[in-house]
């Protein structure tokens, strides 16, 4: 190094260094083939359900310091739904790690196939702060069940959090093995100048790009896993009370800053003023007279978060509006008559505003929806099976749920991923997360006798019609 480098160069190059001997050496211990073994997986996830278990308290207070989350919210979102996956991997990672029996066709008989699933080797999982110990720790039992060892960076934008799972992860586990690097865009940029074997991204399209983009430099596969306005489609045949209850609950989880939270409803022109009426009948009943009051709706997480989404407040605001900057806190706020042309359906809200779109023909609904990306989740509120499949038929999202918000992120039998701008790459939750951290190899054995020599040249015209006819045949 020069003598004449500024000071910055030099502490940039030393992080540099650091970050370049922390993959190193996690890179080293993975060599050694200690992580592939069922039992030391089983250990370490075991090892992680007792961190949590211990570290649940100081988790909700961070939670709460961060985001103002309720205790509720906090273990059911947060911590008890991160233990209960954790149970399903250790409950199935023995049969999902044996290989997987293939068919082998006639023309490589004597023969077997058989798909073997192992780690790719080193694993980085970037999380984003909205959930930062679900969003981060998720995709991590992924990596950890399919054997790699994990670097974890978790968003800077939720200090106490990340800094409760520095702490957590620090005592129960070695560097070599998982570790966790805090900091913001300086200590990222430095992370994904390293040579990774796969990389996780949740967070928004913008950066996703720039993960993408990093870890091509290498050829590193990854998964990203994004954001987009998801709508909810709102049909006549419907029970009007569940409905709005679990729009609400749907929209107003985190303050609505969650990557699946409702983003704006379309709504049939025929039953909208009594949605409207019992959607309004249940924020008071959730929140009461006075939301500012209530333990139970979180703060927007920043300055910046809380600005841009004040300024979307424009237009028919039919109920709420209000906000207080110096809390950070916004009540719900429903907005009626939406167009596209209001700064609220311009891009993902992120908050606890509710847009509202009339229709008369699903067709436009659908329409308008293609019309945009293609959206992490959309829902739908009808028992007309002829509806739900017409909406499932003609549009593409990530996910769907049919007369519920948000719980099919949840459960550990159906993938979790976007599609298109949404993510599109990967999926993940209980054997998806172990499928998308593990490398799908194909191993075939075959036996010494029973070779084919018409394989061997010298070729000639007899051989070739051998194969061809063998193709035709023996290869389906």
């Amino acid at each position: 190094m020069s003598e004449t480098a500024t000071l910055e160069e030099k502490a940039a190059n030393a992080a540099t260094g650091n970050m370049a001997r922390v993959v190193q050496k996690q890179r080293d211990f993975f060599n050694t083939h200690a992580t592939k073994p069922l039992e030391f997986r089983i250990k370490q996830l075991k090892r992680l359900k007792e961190a949590m278990t211990a570290y649940e308290p100081k988790l909700i207070e961070a939670l709460n310091k961060d985001l103002r989350k309720s205790e509720m919210e906090a273990w059911s979102t947060e911590i008890g739904v991160t233990v209960a996956e954790i149970d399903h991997y250790i409950k199935n990672l023995g049969r999902w790690m044996k290989p997987e029996r293939k068919a082998t066709p006639l023309f490589f008989q004597p023969g077997t196939s058989r798909l073997y699933r192992e780690p790719f080797g080193v694993s980085l999982v970037i999380a984003p702060w909205n959930f930062p110990v679900k969003n981060l720790l998720g995709p991590v039992l992924g990596a950890m069940s399919a054997g790699n060892t994990v670097i974890m960076k978790p968003s800077e934008i939720s200090p106490a959090t990340s800094g409760v799972i520095k702490q957590m992860i620090d005592e129960y586990f070695a560097p070599e093995y998982m570790v966790v690097i805090e900091g913001g865009v300086p200590e990222t940029t430095e992370l994904l100048q390293q040579r990774f074997d796969f990389v996780f991204f949740t967070g928004g399209t913008e950066i996703g790009r720039i993960v993408y983009q990093a870890a091509a430099k290498h050829l590193t596969p990854c998964t990203l896993e994004l954001g987009g306005k998801c709508p909810t489609i709102v049909d006549t045949d419907i029970n009007l009370d569940i409905t709005a209850k679990r729009i609400i609950w749907g929209k107003m989880l985190n303050a609505g800053q969650a990557c699946v939270s409702v983003d704006h409803l379309f709504v049939n022109s025929k039953i909208k003023d009594k949605l409207i009426a019992k959607i309004k009948h249940y924020l008071k009943e959730f929140y009461g007279d006075d939301p500012f009051q209530s333990t139970d709706i979180s703060s927007i997480i920043s300055d910046k978060h809380f600005n841009r989404i004040t300024n979307m407040i424009e237009g028919d605001v039919i109920h709420g509006g209000k906000s207080d900057a110096e809390r950070r806190f916004i009540e719900p706020t429903i907005i009626d008559n939406v167009t596209p042309s209001h700064k609220v359906m311009q891009e993902e809200i992120f908050g606890p505003i509710l847009p509202i779109i009339t229709y008369d023909n699903l067709d436009d609904v659908i329409s308008q929806i293609n019309a945009g990306e293609k959206p992490l989740a959309l829902y739908i509120f009808s028992n007309n099976k002829k509806i739900q499949d017409k909406v499932i038929n003609e549009t593409s999202s990530g996910g769907v749920c049919i007369n519920e918000i948000t719980m099919h992120m949840a459960t550990t039998e159906l993938p979790f991923g976007g599609v298109g701008y949404s993510g599109g790459m990967g999926s993940y939750n209980g054997w998806y997360g172990f499928d998308t951290f593990s490398h799908k190899r194909g191993v075939m054995k075959k036996a010494f006798f029973g070779d084919v020599k018409q394989k061997y040249p010298p070729y000639d015209k007899s051989k070739l019609n051998f194969i061809k006819f063998a193709a035709k045949w023996f290869l389906g």
